[in-house]
């Protein structure tokens, strides 16, 4: 499966952060994703872009908080990650671009 233009637009950028890197431990990888983007969408993008086999794609939607930049009243946007297992022998570095 070859990686087209639409792969590209799926997955926004990977999330690395403390429960993302505990998530790598049991062959699992973080990623954030386009609103719109469905779970066979998702596993299709990633399965065709770093040539691996997924096994589950579970996904979250993180609603943006409202915080404050320089005295202004602002709101976060809305985020929603894609939590990618991956059968077993299968591994992406995601500290390297794709």
């Amino acid at each position: 499966m070859s990686a087209k233009p639409e792969h590209y637009d799926v997955i926004v950028k990977p999330v690395i952060t403390e429960k993302a890197t505990l998530t790598s431990e049991n062959n699992g990888v973080v990623f954030q994703v386009t609103k719109d983007a469905t779970k066979p969408q998702i596993k299709d993008a990633v399965e065709a872009l770093f040539g691996v086999k997924v096994k589950a794609v579970n996904t979250t939607i993180t609603k943006g908080k409202q915080k404050r930049f320089r005295g202004q009243l602002g709101r976060r946007s809305d985020v929603k990650k894609a939590y990618v297992t991956l059968e077993e022998g299968n591994t992406i570095d995601v500290s390297t671009g794709l």
